[in-house]
């Protein structure tokens, strides 16, 4: 089954409610009617409900039964001030506080935090800054998590694999690194992917040298650390971690080798043109990207994202929300 098509028949029914901040833009409301019409999850649009309802009938989207909410005069604006004030502990005066709830990203990220919302999803219109760092500054990044990493899940036909981190930090550590493939891990699980998860370089098991390498070699041990129970070795180069005959000759005592599912890349430029290449050369599908490691689930949209695309980015949330559910 499409992965999108596998996704939908999971969390409709679960009661997931997921916020739009950008009310007022049509390739949200288009995306938002069809999850609405067909059940998936509750929605709510964030802007003045006169001006959302004027764009919704100006395309013919039915939004009838979509709760609208208007950050300039929401009954719950102090509240959430007050909660805003508290989260930042000094770093915003109470003004301040009271200006950025005003602000329908910030609104929409601190009804995730209190817990209105089980999650956001913004980006057609904002940047990815806009998006992201009210999600760093209120929902912040989980326990043991020192920053948030970006995967795309990458899908041809019934392949169906995850490479991290393919958008966000530049040059992680070893320490970062391996948050990132331990991250990933639980990621790929929760999209019905079976984590074997490869650390990624130019080497394999000592075939090369140089910080680079001896970089990929402490985030894998740190990795097997921090989660004993899943599959991760490195350092390995991509044919030995994907081709079993390659990784039976490069690699033969590892569990991981020839049968990865899970690609981890050291840093964002090499994961970067790894997934587009893939994307591009090799036909896959590139979903994402999903934002990892945070508390709650956020999710930035491409500023030329599709109704399609807002649709598939929904139903992605709210299956990180039901995975959460789960934690």
């Amino acid at each position: 089954m499409d992965l999108f098509a596998t996704l939908e028949q999971n969390v409709k029914g679960k009661g997931v409610t997921i916020v739009f901040p950008e009310g007022t833009e049509p390739r949200i409301l288009g995306a938002v009617a069809k999850l609405q019409s067909r059940g998936v999850i509750n929605a709510v649009l964030l802007g003045d409900p006169a001006a959302i309802q004027q764009v919704a009938a100006a395309h013919d989207f039915d939004i009838t039964g979509v709760t609208i909410r208007n950050p300039e005069t929401d009954p719950d604006l102090d509240q959430l001030a007050a909660a805003f004030l508290a989260r930042r502990h000094g770093k915003a005066t109470p003004e301040q506080a009271a200006s950025a709830v005003r602000d329908a990203t910030y609104f929409g990220t601190m009804l995730v935090y209190t817990g209105a919302v089980d999650g956001l999803v913004s980006g057609a219109v904002h940047s990815t800054a806009n998006t992201v760092r009210p999600a760093l500054q209120i929902i912040k990044t989980k326990p043991g998590v020192s920053r948030t990493s970006g995967a795309f899940i990458m899908q041809r036909g019934d392949e169906r694999y995850l490479f991290a981190d393919t958008a966000i930090n530049i040059d992680p550590s070893a320490d970062e690194l391996a948050e990132i493939a331990v991250e990933s891990a639980a990621t790929a699980k929760a999209f019905g992917i079976d984590p074997k998860v490869a650390m990624l370089s130019f080497s394999t098991k000592g075939s090369a040298a140089g910080d680079m390498v001896t970089k990929v070699q402490e985030a894998t041990r740190k990795a097997q650390a921090l989660a004993p129970d899943v599959p991760i070795d490195g350092e390995l180069q991509f044919d030995a971690a994907f081709v079993p005959s390659v990784g039976a000759q490069k690699a033969p005592d590892s569990k991981v080798a020839g049968h990865a599912t899970v690609f981890v890349f050291p840093e964002l430029q090499s994961g970067n043109i790894g997934y587009k290449i893939a994307q591009r050369l090799g036909g896959f599908q590139a979903v994402g990207p999903i934002l990892q490691g945070l508390n709650q689930p956020v999710s930035d949209l491409s500023r030329g994202a599709s109704t399609d695309d807002v649709y598939q980015t929904a139903l992605v949330t709210a299956t990180q929300v039901l995975a959460s559910r789960h934690d």
